[in-house]
């Protein structure tokens, strides 16, 4: 499948990498590197390496190879479905399982269990490693993660998730307690300049991100917050909390090493997932419940 883009004025001087992983928010920067790699993208018709920039009106072309049969194993698994169809799955994840294999972590993951629950019927659009999978949430935080079954939802949802239409509200616990009722961070996140695993705020080569919170409960040393997402980027709620002094509770990546409670990482829920159904045209919401150790922890922190 090929793709063409132009850039814009406020795209000029993006790496080509940078530059097709945010137009084509479905693929990974890693993917894009490989793209670039096998020479599937050009620059004005030629191919280019990923230190090149861009410039304003550079006509880009993206080939996206046919997707290849996943060779992941089909696992048989409990899966927290709530909702699905012929075109979409809602699943609610636990907390610890990773989202798609990856070095590591090539058995147990959600895509095992989704293959095995439906066999060949996912969008193979982002490779053979992640079928189905439009957007990531992190090992260990829980809740809504949409999954497509065919090429055509996944290039819907994903138009949605470029566009920042979809509603997307997690629940947090943070450190401190937060004095205003709500607020906004509108800050750029990209790659932590020297922990390659860590995102920050990095003002001259991070993509847009916004985040909105809301308090709804303050305890002595904590507040439980609502976040809507206006965009999507990677630990974007961890990384835009830990910038204002709000790190989540649990977090040892963007917060203190030590946490009172047991706890495996941060305490972050994908509570609400709403989109415009790719067949029918309607909006779709759904509500994914508090896992059991987050309602336990609100009733310590009640006491």
């Amino acid at each position: 499948m090929r793709q063409c883009f132009r850039v814009l004025e406020d795209q000029e001087g993006m790496r080509i990498d940078s530059y097709v992983a945010e137009v084509c928010e479905n693929l990974s920067r890693s993917y894009v590197q490989k793209l670039l790699k096998d020479g599937e993208i050009l620059v004005n018709g030629k191919t280019v390496k990923s230190s090149v920039k861009v410039c304003v009106k550079d006509e880009i072309e993206v080939e996206i190879p046919e997707a290849v049969k996943p060779e992941i194993v089909a696992e048989d698994m409990e899966l927290s479905i709530l909702y699905e169809d012929q075109d979409v799955i809602l699943v609610n994840k636990p907390k610890g399982m990773v989202v798609h294999p990856a070095p590591g972590h090539l058995s147990g993951t959600l895509v095992n269990g989704l293959m095995a629950h439906c066999q060949d019927q996912l969008s193979g659009i982002n490779g053979s490693l992640r079928p189905g999978i439009v957007h990531r949430i992190d090992k260990d935080t829980t809740g809504l993660l949409i999954v497509c079954k065919n090429d055509v939802s996944h290039n819907v949802i994903a138009a949605q998730l470029k566009e920042h239409s979809i509603t997307r509200k997690y629940l947090a616990i943070v450190h401190g307690v937060i004095k205003e009722e709500q607020g906004t961070i509108d800050a750029p996140i990209g790659r932590h300049p020297t922990e390659r695993k860590k995102m920050s705020i990095n003002e001259k080569n991070g993509r847009h991100a916004i985040t909105h919170y809301r308090v709804l409960e303050r305890f002595q040393k904590y507040t439980y917050i609502e976040c809507q997402l206006e965009t999507g980027r990677t630990h974007q709620i961890r990384v835009h909390m830990a910038s204002i002094h709000h790190p989540l509770l649990g977090d040892m990546v963007y917060g203190p090493q030590k946490c009172p409670y047991s706890l495996e990482g941060q305490t972050l829920h994908a509570a609400v997932f709403g989109f415009v159904h790719p067949r029918t045209g309607e909006y779709l919401e759904l509500t994914a419940p508090l896992p059991e150790y987050f309602q336990t922890l609100l009733q310590k922190l009640r006491q």
